[in-house]
């Protein structure tokens, strides 16, 4: 408008009106906050513990959970914890996203859908009264409270209780995750050193398994990988030519058929990536297609998806940090690592347990070293193998290095003959002992490693070096024998100056055994993980050996 003296006045009147206008909204913005806050007194922000139990006690899955809501809402004196000034607090609108992404993490998002959490969120905002607003606030409050737990409790427990089955072999140290106190962290109520507040995993290991879920699930979508047929006992070797390269190639690279070399033959550069493939699954890397490499292959991508699945369970169920220093042997990939700070410092192969004679999984702390050790012979080998030896042959124990001991206290042993034992009567209480003499013909070769625990397993040395060679090494009573046990012995006694190599050596070859506690106990896991990613995101498949991946698919898929 073009100011003049004619419209001026009219103008004037406008810019009072707009002014009187404003002041009047500002005015009802005033009495609207006004009127908010003498709500919020008379509804205030919290709930009680009637409302909690009764609450949570009628969902059947909410209700395994009750000790938490309970001890939640009583630490905070039951205020509201989604709320704050009466708005959701994007925490809440995070974990509903969290909530739907659950397939990510190998769970099923419809065992989290209790509650339409989006739709009572859209119900709250079209919600005026203050009276049904208050209403419908303790009720989502509660309801993302407990869905929380729900969904926590197995992201970061796992949703298998190994403990509480029979069948599934596991007694590792547990996780003793305190879940309320996470969600306080969520909050931003708490300081915490794990990424609770992002509703993150806890171990890289887990992570770096739920990228390769995502990578494997993908391969599926796009059709999988072909199955690669060869004739009976046929051997496809480098320099072959076949129609099945061109198989291994689409199996192995990942491509479209089309978009890979049409090269029948069988060269060094394919050949290099069946190398590679092997290592990734513990077999012998000779680059040759048949057998057991021709076999694994054919491994179906379900089957695949399904063993990173469980193989991210059992990351649930370790502590939420492992100590500075600690021992860990992982039983399928037959290898022993060693680990300060999560940094690897050393790692060796390991022989395990034969299936009859499985290594446990549990975890411990190694106390102390014998050198140029007996080998106390074990009830259950004493009972099933070496007995039934002795009965049929009086000489066996003596031509084997062996003798009869009765103990007699103070660490001191009286020597039986062992033609007063009626051997076909040796049971499992029985009162004896049977150890090996120590030296080149003992199986624990010239040092052992102890964390007392019940089922008398333990590492050492072992005289059957050759066994190292194999690619699949289970041949003990279920103790773990490892490769390197002078440099062992080197790293565990480190911080003990007067053991240097030169004394450790006089030890092993010392011709007498002699017990050296260590100076600080270092936790030892020996763990049961069919599927890894390594550093550089390899991912890694090893054999069901004793069957813990069936027995656990069959708790877990249920």
């Amino acid at each position: 408008m073009k100011l003049n003296k004619q419209n001026h006045p009219f103008i004037l009147l406008f810019l009072l009106t707009l002014v009187l206008i404003s002041a009047c909204a500002k005015s009802g913005d005033k009495q609207n906050k006004k009127e908010a806050l003498a709500a919020a007194r008379d509804f205030p922000q919290q709930t009680d513990s009637v409302y909690v139990v009764t609450f949570t006690k009628s969902d059947p899955e909410f209700k395994k959970h009750l000790d938490l809501m309970k001890l939640f809402y009583r630490e905070r004196q039951y205020r509201f914890a989604w709320f704050k000034d009466g708005d959701l607090v994007p925490q809440a609108y995070k974990f509903v996203e969290v909530l739907s992404k659950a397939h990510e993490e190998g769970l099923d998002p419809k065992d989290y859908a209790r509650k339409d959490l989006q739709a009572m969120f859209q119900k709250l905002e079209q919600t005026k009264s203050d009276s049904a607003r208050y209403k419908l606030q303790e009720e989502l409050d509660v309801t993302l409270t407990a869905s929380y737990f729900n969904y926590a409790s197995d992201f970061y427990r796992g949703t298998v209780d190994p403990r509480s089955l029979d069948n599934i072999e596991w007694e590792v140290k547990k996780n003793k995750i305190k879940l309320h106190k996470a969600l306080q962290t969520i909050l931003k109520e708490r300081e915490s050193r794990y990424p609770y507040y992002e509703f993150e995993a806890l171990h890289p290991n887990y992570i770096r398994l739920r990228d390769a879920l995502k990578q494997y699930r993908q391969i599926k979508q796009q059709g999988g990988w072909p199955k690669i047929e060869l004739a009976s006992a046929k051997k496809l070797k480098p320099g072959d030519s076949s129609e099945v390269v061109l198989t291994i190639r689409h199996r192995l690279l990942g491509k479209p058929a089309e978009n890979l070399p049409q090269n029948r033959i069988y060269d060094q550069g394919l050949a290099a990536v069946v190398k590679n493939f092997q290592i990734r699954h513990g077999l012998k890397p000779d680059g040759v297609v048949g057998g057991e490499t021709l076999r694994v292959m054919n491994v179906p991508i379900e089957q695949r998806i399904d063993q990173i699945i469980i193989n991210m369970e059992r990351w649930r169920w370790v502590p939420k940090r492992f100590e500075d220093k600690y021992v860990f042997v992982n039983i399928p990939e037959y290898m022993l690592h060693v680990y300060e700070k999560d940094k690897e410092v050393l790692n060796m192969k390991v022989v395990v347990g034969k299936e009859m004679h499985a290594t446990p999984v549990f975890s411990d702390k190694l106390e102390y070293i014998v050198f140029y050790p007996y080998w106390n012979i074990t009830p259950q080998i004493l009972e099933e193998e070496i007995a039934p030896a002795q009965a049929a042959d009086p000489n066996y124990l003596a031509r084997n290095d062996m003798e009869l001991v009765k103990d007699i206290g103070n660490n001191k042993v009286e020597v039986v003959s062992p033609s007063s034992v009626d051997w076909y009567s040796v049971d499992k209480n029985f009162k004896y002992r049977v150890r090996q003499r120590p030296g080149k013909r003992n199986p624990l070769g010239f040092v052992k490693f102890i964390f007392p625990n019940e089922h008398n397993v333990y590492l050492h040395d072992t005289p059957s070096d050759h066994l190292f060679n194999q690619t699949e090494r289970g041949f003990s009573h279920g103790c773990i024998r490892i490769e390197k046990p002078f440099e062992m012995a080197q790293y565990l006694l480190k911080d003990q100056k007067q053991w240097t190599p030169s004394t450790i050596n006089a030890a092993m070859h010392g011709g007498e055994e002699k017990y050296v506690n260590l100076s600080a106990k270092v936790p030892v896991y020996i763990v049961y993980f069919t599927a890894w990613v390594d550093n550089a995101g390899a991912v890694h498949f090893r054999e069901d050996i004793y069957n813990h991946d069936r027995d656990l698919e069959m708790a877990y898929f249920r």
